[in-house]
Order: C-alpha cells, then structure tokens, then sequence
C-alpha cells in the first residue's frame, strides 16, 4: 500500500506531504491497522518495560497528534516532539527538502510545534495502547542561552505526570545557539539544574520518570566522552544518538547541498553509529544507549545494536521505506538478540 502511495507524496513538497500525512493518521487512525503490527520482543530499558526495542524518533509528530496510529504499527516506544513551553512557527518555508538520492532529508523547520499546553492535551487525549511514549523537551528560540534552564524545567514539569520517559534535545542544528549547551558549565548546569528538578518531582509523585540527553553526531570522540561523563554524574538515564547533522560531504554533489539545516537518514549512519561505539566503549552499562540516525533497513537497526544500542528508532526510514519497516527491523534484532544468546 505504501508503495503505491509513496510516488504521489513524493510529488508534493516534502512539508505538505508531511503535514497531509499526519492529518490523515490524526483523523483516522485505524489507516494504521492496514499494515501488518510490528510483533512482540520484549525487553526492559531504561526501567520500562517495552514491548520491542524500536521507536519512533522524535520529530515526526512534533504535536502528538498521531500517538493512536504510530501504537497500531507496533513501535515499543513513541517519542513526541519537540515540544517548547510556547508555541513556535519554526523557521521560514521552504524548509525540508528531500534528496532521493541519498535516501535523506534536509531540514531546518526549527522546533515548529504548538506548545506545551497544545500538545499536553492531545498525550491526554491519546490512546497510546501497549507502546511507551516519550517527550522530547527543547527551548523556545528567543529564549537567551543562559535561560534555557528554565524553559527545560517547565516542560519537564508539565510533561512528567504523562511521560513515560523524558528527553532532553540538546542537539538540533536548527534552533541558533542550542549546540552550545552540549559543552562545558552551560551543558553541567542544565544537567544539574534538571537533576533537581527531576528529584522534586519524584518526591511528590512518588515516581522517577527516566530522563535521557539526546546528542548530536558532529562532536568529537573527548566530547562525546565528556557528555557522557556528564550525562552519569548528574543521573540521567539515556543518551539518544544522534540527532541530524551538519555535515555535507556525502550528499556534496546534491542541490540542496548548500541548504541550512540538519541532514537526515543514510548520510549520518554511519558517523551515528560511530558515536554509538564511542558511548558503548566509555559508559559501558552504566546508561542505556538509543542508537537514531540512516536506520533504512533491517540490517541498521542490527548494526546499531552490535554497536551497543538498547533501542533504536526510526523517521527518514519511515519516510523512504513505509511502515513495513518497524516490523522488519524488530524481527532483525530479534533474531540477532538471539543469536548472541
């Protein structure tokens, strides 16, 4: 079905054609049941208990609007967002541009979302089944730097009663300044800052809500071991790896080389996974690792794992290879969990 459908959303601009999808599945969530459900792989991260090891990145249902449909194929786990404390348009259109090609996907949308309170209520509106649902918290784009702190523990606090787990984004190209908070005091003083906030929340809920850093892939190999470092000193639970990037070599030729913006899908596998093997080496098991970036068929997902990811999740593959592939990818790691048994 996809395959029929593919060739005519290709036709459209890429934004359109996201945004029509997300409100077909919005409206009719049921379209989702067409497609055969991703089986059962149980396993445990992070403290949840998951029905499988692959998720949906966050980005693709920046409003969770689509919570009941992503559930129906079958991923373990659903993470929304981003989600900033206001409203925000995002960056000027155009502002994704695919590249066949090269299986990828430009964009520099800039955290377009309708807020905390917009997309709160549709999480409790939603039905999310047997998946587990994660919130993706950034900063508005006119909040200064140095008072981003304050707009991640707003989310944190509105978000915590509804998420299953929580992720702080760090790491989006697209949002001016915010790469500068992977590093130094600005990256321990947001950690700790939500260190606290996390433990003042616990304490009147009486649950601890896991927490998770979602990094990006243009870092070096001392940064990725410092964020890391950072990440266990201050308790949190995961580390996503990785977010888009900057890098242009691989797609250079392209016409939409030259655009601004964070590139998706197989140009940034393999520099993700490298990332992975750096985290895995370093950390060890002391947090769980969720391996994101070129996951276009089964046998990414597997080489995520070998590199010593927990989960992984998916988005441009979705995009290019249809639905088909949360099923396809669960199999692979199941198989390959097994045959490491």
């Amino acid at each position: 079905m996809y395959a029929l459908a593919r060739p005519l959303l290709f036709t459209l601009d890429a934004e359109l054609a996201h945004h029509l999808t997300l409100a077909t599945l919005s409206r009719a969530p049921g379209l989702a049941g067409l497609f055969p459900c991703a089986e059962e792989d149980p396993c445990e991260v992070m403290g949840l208990q998951l029905r499988n090891r692959v998720g949906l990145a966050a980005g693709l249902d920046k409003n969770a609007a689509c919570i009941p449909a992503w559930a129906r194929l079958g991923f373990g786990l659903i993470e929304v967002g981003t989600v900033t404390p206001r409203p925000q348009a995002g960056n000027p259109k155009p502002r994704m541009f695919r590249l066949p090609e090269h299986q990828a996907i430009i964009n520099r949308l800039g955290f377009n979302n309708g807020g905390l309170d917009r997309v709160l209520e549709n999480v409790r509106q939603s039905d999310r089944g047997a998946a587990r649902l994660g919130i993706n918290l950034g900063k508005n784009a006119d909040t200064p730097a140095d008072q981003a702190l304050a707009d991640y523990q707003q989310g944190m606090e509105a978000a915590y009663s509804l998420a299953d787990y929580l992720t702080v984004n760090i790491s989006s190209p697209n949002t001016k300044g915010l790469r500068d908070l992977q590093a130094g005091d600005a990256l321990t003083g947001l950690l700790d800052g939500l260190a606290q906030c996390r433990s003042r929340l616990a304490d009147v809920s009486g649950r601890k809500v896991p927490v998770a850093l979602k990094i990006a892939p243009d870092v070096t190999d001392e940064q990725v071991r410092s964020m890391a470092d950072a990440v266990i000193r201050y308790g949190f639970d995961g580390i996503i790896a990785t977010n888009t990037t900057i890098d242009r070599a691989a797609v250079a030729e392209h016409r939409y080389a030259q655009q601004a913006g964070g590139l998706s899908g197989a140009p940034v596998r393999d520099v993700a996974t490298r990332v992975l093997r750096v985290l895995k080496d370093h950390v060890g098991n002391a947090c769980a690792l969720i391996g994101v970036g070129g996951v276009l068929e089964p046998e990414d997902a597997v080489a995520k794992l070998a590199a010593g990811a927990d989960l992984v999740q998916i988005y441009t593959g979705l995009i290019y290879r249809g639905p088909r592939l949360v099923g396809e990818c669960v199999d692979a790691m199941r198989a390959f969990g097994g045959s490491r048994n």
